[in-house]
């Protein structure tokens, strides 16, 4: 798997036989559609600022404005792309008949200190989907394991046992641990791609939270069989599993807009697609000669490992002549939400960075021009909430320009034979408004429509009622939520300009509970900002005031907002109301009903202490000592410091009682990893610090 050179163009490659018809018409109608839009609304917008001349903020704000427009326009003109593609049943292009595949495949499970009973739970169901299938056997199973946790790697090890022996997977179902976690998941996939796999012509890579019905696994892996020429397919994860009322306005708004969007993407990218990083089929030799990721030259949080690396892994798949397609209209593959707006805000601000990293990535040679369109589209997901943060506060400015700076008596210009005020056009403000709000709102509404039309889907939505309050409902919310996540979000892109790393921490999937305490200390800035904004607005004009409702109250709510939104109480309540529902949560698939009796299963048991389940368990003891890295080469590896006094600390002990917990958790990690530390641990656990007998450890 070379490392790839950003520097060097291959050469060019002819249209893909995979590639549907008359893209080129298809893209001009999407871009098209929205540069003629955006022309109308920057028309309009210099209407609403240059009644009496155009002032210097006048021009810095309809600059703004048409960044901004042509961002929502082109989400319009994609969307309607979309609708149509929806109602015509589009978006499975690539399917090919037949029941069972004719090759191998790997499934792999990254996992970065995650619950082992939550992933091994979705794999058995997975497992089971597969046997149903009768094609168990053309699927086998890889646990990638970046854990650092050292307890949840025991646990891990434990969970895979278990797992291997429930299933019968002894010669399919495998786990690795990678003792250093170089470049993080691209890293970790990129391990496995490099070790074993020239064994499977494609492999498909799950999240943690992931699950995918048995016969859509083998349709994916019959359409990268019947078409050479693909690279990766990815799919459309319905999100499922939300209990807060946060997580299920997110599941309501994937399910009821997300196929719109989804649709539109597809359409007008074609073979040129893009790849979500999860529940896509990718073609391991693809993926091998071409997504060998560079470091970035520079310091973090730009340059180093790139962290959102499926965008970029895609762009030089279809770089090096392999196509990318996309094909929401196939049903079963199925993933989970943060269940709250800071879980939001934590994983928002990992992505943060990894998108702007992609700016290093935007000048690579030999990249196609809609590959480009992808990175931008992923950097302008951060960059447009300073740009709307500084669109609103130009807005105020112009207020405060129109009501205190004087008239001007005697223009320049001298042609005048009246005083010139600072003004704007209000009529044609409200049409802008009102315009821009119908781009926001029309795919919403066309998502609805479409779950209209189907009456399985209609009513898995809470029928006509039940769909229309809580698209309303779901609106109201998310619009009060907007201006906070505009906050966050610019507050991230700025410390990440200013040279602060996200770093890469474990996804809460559970609870969104979070105590009070914690949101007020998140969120009291926002708090604080729209109280200022609020008073500032009324002083100016009532009417400003009257603008800027929206904006002021998300801010002002910000702390009970995300509080609330975040329990299990609002959004099963409103469950039991009919409302936010989706048909999967109505009629769930029997892969989604396994997976969650299996984890509830194994959540229910009691877990003992996992360094002691190690080592009183000969089966775990030694399935441990079989999957360690090799031993340090002296005089070439680097010494091992955490190993070092680890190892010294448990010289010094007289029983692993005391000796476990005054290890740091690189230390812990450290002598697990280790055959001499194992056993020093093996004999204070006897009671025997002096002699300890373990078999000697197998070679694999």
């Amino acid at each position: 798997m070379p490392t790839q050179s950003l520097r060097q163009a291959p050469k060019r490659v002819r249209r893909f036989a995979s590639s549907p018809a008359a893209m080129g018409l298809r893209r001009l109608l999407v871009i098209g559609g929205a540069i003629v839009l955006t022309g109308f609304g920057a028309r309009e917008m210099y209407r609403v600022l240059a009644v009496n001349g155009v002032t210097p903020l006048a021009v810095f704000m309809l600059a703004l404005f048409v960044a901004l427009f042509a961002w929502i326009a082109l989400s319009f003109t994609s969307a309607i792309a979309g609708f149509v593609s929806v109602m015509a049943g589009g978006g499975r292009r690539l399917l090919a008949p037949g029941t069972l595949p004719a090759s191998r495949t790997a499934l792999l499970m990254p996992t970065y200190n995650e619950s082992p009973t939550r992933i091994m739970a979705g794999l058995e169901a997975i497992d089971e989907e597969l046997r149903g299938q009768n094609a168990s056997d053309w699927f086998d199973i890889f646990i990638l394991s970046d854990t650092t946790n050292p307890e949840a790697w025991i646990e891990e090890e434990k969970a895979f046992l278990g797992l291997r022996e429930r299933t019968g997977g002894a010669g399919r179902v495998f786990y690795r641990h990678r003792a250093k976690n170089t470049a993080r998941k691209a890293g970790n996939i990129a391990d496995w791609v490099g070790r074993f796999g020239g064994a499977y012509p494609q492999f498909l890579i799950l999240d943690a939270d992931s699950v995918m019905r048995g016969d859509t696994l083998v349709a994916l892996v019959r359409a990268m069989e019947a078409h050479p020429d693909v690279g990766l397919v990815q799919t459309l994860p319905i999100i499922t599993g939300g209990t807060t009322l946060f997580a299920r306005m997110q599941q309501f708004a994937g399910r009821v807009y997300g196929p719109v969007i989804a649709h539109g993407i597809a359409w007008w990218h074609g073979a040129e697609g893009n790849y979500w990083g999860h529940n896509a089929l990718i073609r391991t030799v693809a993926f091998a000669e071409q997504a060998g990721l560079p470091e970035l030259r520079g310091r973090k949080p730009f340059g180093g490992h790139i962290m959102s690396h499926d965008f970029i892994e895609a762009a030089l798949m279809r770089r090096g002549g392999w196509a990318i397609h996309m094909m929401p209209g196939l049903e079963g593959s199925y993933e989970e939400s943060p269940p709250s707006l800071m879980d939001l805000a934590v994983r928002d601000r990992r992505w943060c960075q990894g998108n702007l990293q992609h700016m290093a990535v935007l000048p690579a040679r030999g990249l196609n021009w809609v590959s480009r369109m992808h990175l931008m589209t992923g950097i302008g997901s951060y960059i447009t909430a300073p740009l709307w943060l500084l669109f609103l506060l130009s807005g105020v400015l112009i207020a405060l320009q129109a009501r205190f700076i004087p008239p001007d008596y005697f223009p320049s210009n001298g042609k005048s034979l009246f005083p010139q005020w600072p003004v704007i056009d209000p009529i044609r403000a409200m049409w802008v408004f009102t315009g821009t709000m119908g781009l926001l709102l029309v795919p919403k509404l066309l998502g609805m429509f479409s779950v209209m039309v189907h009456r399985n889907l209609r009513r898995g939505c809470g029928g006509i009622f039940g769909l229309v309050v809580s698209l309303v409902l779901e609106t109201l919310i998310a619009g009060l939520l907007a201006p906070v996540v505009m906050i966050t979000q610019s507050i991230d892109v700025v410390a990440i300009l200013l040279g602060r790393d996200s770093g890469w921490n474990a996804q809460r999937r559970d609870d969104g509970g979070v105590p009070l305490g914690d949101v007020v200390r998140l969120y009291r800035r926002h708090t604080i900002l729209g109280v200022l904004l609020g008073i500032g607005a009324w002083a100016v004009s009532p009417y400003l005031a009257l603008w800027m409702l929206p904006v002021v109250l998300g801010l002002a709510l910000a702390v009970p907002l995300a509080s609330l939104t975040g329990r299990r109480t609002w959004g099963l309540a409103l469950r039991r109301a009919g409302l936010l529902r989706i048909p999967e949560e109505m009629h769930p698939p029997d892969v989604l009903r396994r997976a969650v009796a299996l984890y509830q299963q194994a959540w229910g048991e009691p877990v003992a202490d996992s360094v002691t389940a190690l080592l009183s368990d000969p089966v775990l003891l030694a399935a441990h000592r079989q999957m360690l890295p090799p031993g340090r080469r002296p005089g070439i590896d680097p010494l091992n410091v955490p190993l070092l006094t680890g190892s010294a600390k448990l010289a010094e002990a007289t029983c692993l009682e005391t000796a476990w917990p005054a290890l740091d958790a690189a230390e812990k990690a450290a002598i697990l990893s280790d055959e001499q530390a194992l056993k020093r641990m093996m004999a204070l656990y006897s009671g025997d610090p002096e002699t300890v007998s373990i078999p000697a450890r197998r070679a694999g």
